[in-house]
């Protein structure tokens, strides 16, 4: 049989991958002052165990500021990086690399958690112990009705934003990270530099594309030179804007172009986030040709999202060239077995690649599902028993 091409690894820079699947970032909005401790432990830890390839810790912080929600995990203290390290360190051990987004939501912090409510923190609405903040944007533009106008950000403060990613990044490696994400999408700060709908400025930083991805592209080079040459580094976009009158995809090709050329190995292909509602069409990985665009038109390695549910569907791809990665967000906690059950469907059915702690029993078990066939109900025989549960009838074999 074939090897499938989803289960090939993949080499950037120095690093290796398992698989071309992927955890994609996922904000639990769980924490408190930055600082992670057994939830995300577990709740990262699984997908290791589930045999993802890569597995990447959710949008982080770099400064106080620039978190989504006051749940979000931060990187802007040291004192935020033993819990990480700890998470990174348990993916290495279980066959995962480790990676890390790393973000500013600009004109979108200062967010209610999702079960609290939608829209803005505000001193009537926030928990006992949460403040809302003062946000930050290119320009001031409220990021919708209901929103205040954030502090438009003067060039003095842009260059504290870039150093503040490059200080998180080297936060991550501390942390034993080893592939880094800048998170450029989803209408947080450097997305929001990006747009024509939320940058509206008058300098060096506005008007013009080349002007619009000069700031991200700064904060992507600061990052590059201080992350290590060995060590991949990945780039979140957002294709399209939500609104049609945003973002282009061409826009985003030359983009891409740009962060290739400052060694960036791979983009990470998402959409939205700024305008109302979504204006595309939509279906079933419905950002997949986004992905393919850029990737035909660029020559980066791109990583493909957007209901992405199946494994053959997913197979299909990387198999035909649409993206080097696959990206899996609300199907991996739905399940975080996807990848291995995905190892199981695309090849012979074993359980090679489950853990051993795993496998083997479920291989036995399997052979003793297809002597007995399948269940059909309740057996009269074993109904009947009296003494409990474990007692069985005689020659039945336990699995």
């Amino acid at each position: 049989m074939t090897e499938p091409q989803l289960l090939q690894p993949l080499t950037l820079r120095g690093i290796t991958l398992a698989n071309r699947l992927v955890v994609a970032p996922m904000c639990q909005y769980s924490v408190s002052d930055g600082l992670v401790g057994d939830y995300h432990l577990v709740h990262l830890g699984r997908f290791a165990l589930g045999g993802f390839g890569l597995v990447l810790v959710e949008a982080t912080g770099v400064t106080a500021d620039g978190r989504i929600s006051p749940g979000d995990v931060g990187l802007w203290d040291d004192a935020q990086i033993p819990g990480l390290a700890r998470i990174a360190a348990f993916l290495r051990e279980h066959g995962s690399v480790p990676g890390i987004q790393l973000g500013h939501a600009g004109g979108k912090a200062s967010t209610l958690r999702p079960w609290d409510g939608h829209g803005p923190l505000t001193a009537e609405n926030a928990r006992p112990g949460d403040e809302p903040w003062r946000t930050v944007s290119p320009s001031g533009v409220p990021m919708g009705e209901g929103w205040a106008a954030p502090h438009p950000l003067t060039v003095e403060e842009m260059a504290g934003v870039r150093e503040a990613f490059v200080a998180a990044a080297r936060r991550a490696l501390t942390a034993g990270f080893q592939v880094a994400e800048v998170h450029a999408a989803h209408g947080y700060l450097l997305n929001q530099f990006l747009s024509p709908l939320t940058n509206l400025r008058d300098d060096e930083y506005g008007g013009s594309l080349e002007n619009r991805m000069r700031f991200p592209l700064e904060v992507v080079e600061a990052v590059r030179a201080g992350w290590p040459a060995e060590l991949p580094l990945v780039v979140r976009v957002s294709a399209v804007d939500a609104s049609r009158d945003g973002t282009t995809l061409e826009d985003t090709v030359a983009f891409a172009r740009e962060l290739k050329a400052r060694g960036v190995d791979a983009v990470d292909v998402s959409g939205g986030g700024i305008g109302a509602g979504w204006e595309h069409p939509i279906g079933y990985g419905y950002q997949v040709p986004f992905a393919a665009a850029i990737r035909e038109q660029t020559g980066i390695a791109t990583m493909a999202v957007g209901l992405v549910v199946d494994a053959q569907q997913a197979e299909a791809v990387v198999a035909t060239g649409q993206a080097d990665l696959v990206a899996v967000a609300r199907q991996a906690q739905d399940d975080p077995n996807f990848a291995v059950h995905a190892a199981r469907e695309l090849t012979d059915g074993s359980y090679a690649t489950y853990p051993v702690q795993a496998g083997p029993r479920l291989a036995s078990r399997e052979r003793l599902l297809h002597r007995l066939g399948p269940w059909t109900g309740p057996d009269p025989v074993l109904v009947e028993q009296k003494g409990g549960s474990d007692a069985l009838p005689p020659g039945t074999v336990r699995a």
